[in-house]
């Protein structure tokens, strides 16, 4: 039984040591033009959505944040009271960097 269980475990590592920094700058990309989408066109969305994350258990709440920091700090950012330019500077800074930390090493130069 460890054999097996160490099998799984040493391959399903494997897999996702291999997905995650092929997948996760795609699912990012995407959280964020959804985010600038919302921004622009369905504010109201926003709000809902930070609303469905407070609904959460606290645990959940807690998995959410960790697993899109950047964007649900976004999402904090945009309800908070502060004036309009100041908020959209920050998510857009929180969201460019987002962005460059998934992109390729090489990609920008060196």
């Amino acid at each position: 039984m460890d054999a097996v269980i160490d099998t799984l475990a040493t391959g399903l590592g494997s897999v996702l040591g291999f997905l995650v920094p092929v997948i996760a700058p795609f699912v990012f990309v995407g959280l964020w033009i959804a985010f600038a989408w919302a921004l622009i066109a369905s504010q109201g969305s926003l709000d809902a959505t930070w609303q469905w994350i407070h609904a959460l258990p606290l645990l959940l709440q807690g998995v959410v944040w960790l697993l899109f920091l950047p964007v649900v700090a976004g999402l904090w950012v945009y309800e908070t009271t502060w004036p309009f330019v100041l908020r959209i500077v920050l998510i857009a800074s929180i969201g460019g960097w987002n962005i460059w930390m998934f992109l390729p090493r090489g990609i920008l130069g060196k």
